[in-house]
């Protein structure tokens, strides 16, 4: 689930930062959310599997 999310939000910085030239913060958060949800995906995976 965070790893679609992530990839969403990938998208959507991609998307806003080529297509639709936005270079404001806001188009940065969604790089840090992406990078978060990552994160947590791979921590949540990680205690699972013990």
């Amino acid at each position: 689930m965070f790893i679609a999310l992530a990839v969403i939000l990938a998208l959507a910085w991609i998307l806003g930062f080529a297509i639709f030239h936005v270079a404001s913060v806001a188009i940065h958060v969604l790089v840090l959310a992406a990078i978060v949800s990552v994160v947590v995906h791979f921590l949540r995976r990680g205690k699972g599997t013990t």
